[in-house]
């Protein structure tokens, strides 16, 4: 096999991942361009995975799951309720004061 970025000398045969085959050359061609179409998935794939445009797509899409779970909305009402009474709590508080 041989040493990553080492200088390889194939004469009449082909190097494919380490190993030297002989090979139709219409086989290669397409061997080579699936070989293309996958790079271009990975760097697709990558580019989508580090690009903030995506990450906010995904991170909206996380939210809307969670927020669809009952327990979540169920918790989020309490909190509500909770905001809601302390609020009113307050106003009586200082009216109360007041007089």
């Amino acid at each position: 096999m041989a040493e990553p970025g080492g200088a390889v000398e194939v004469r009449g045969a082909i190097a494919v991942e380490g190993a030297v085959a002989k090979g139709d050359p219409d086989v290669l061609l397409a061997q080579i361009e699936q070989t293309r179409e996958d790079l271009a998935r990975t760097i697709d794939s990558l580019a989508e995975r580090v690009s903030p445009a995506g990450n906010v797509r995904m991170l909206r899409t996380k939210l809307a799951e969670q927020a669809a779970r009952p327990e979540v909305q169920l918790g989020a009402a309490a909190v509500g309720v909770a905001v809601v009474g302390l609020a009113i709590l307050r106003m009586w508080a200082r009216h109360r004061r007041d007089r």
